[in-house]
């Protein structure tokens, strides 16, 4: 059994310089569908072909190639974190929260990998 239980969604996040292109290229190239860009935050996303799993892109002057963090989303972010760092899972900050978006929280797994839960606060996409 496990101490959280994500729901059936899932976001690669991303780093990249120009969101609304890499949107574009995914595509034209993919035939990912644009979900919405949020300009005031500097994030995008697009559907996959793969039901439940989106491709974010967080916007970065200078992105890390080959960095990609897996996004779990969760329906009650303070429960999951709370027992996964009753469990010791380390974190990086506090959950951040974007009003009537998202609300976000990183962690660590046993080797340093940086992964993320998320709670949707808008009502839409999932």
């Amino acid at each position: 059994m496990s101490l959280i239980s994500p729901d059936k969604t899932i976001t690669f996040a991303l780093s990249v310089k120009d969101r609304h292109a890499s949107a574009d290229w995914y595509g034209r190239m993919l035939g990912f569908e644009l979900i919405y860009h949020a300009d005031e935050v500097g994030w995008s996303e697009v559907r996959t072909n793969t039901d439940g799993v989106t491709i974010g892109f967080g916007e970065h002057t200078e992105p890390t190639p080959g960095n990609s963090m897996p996004v779990f989303g969760v329906a009650d972010i303070d429960d999951a974190r709370s027992k996964l760092e009753g469990a010791g899972v380390k974190f990086d900050g506090e959950t951040v929260v974007v009003d009537g978006m998202v609300k976000l929280a990183t962690f660590f797994d046993p080797d340093n990998n940086a992964l993320m839960i998320a709670q949707n606060l808008s009502g839409e996409f999932g």
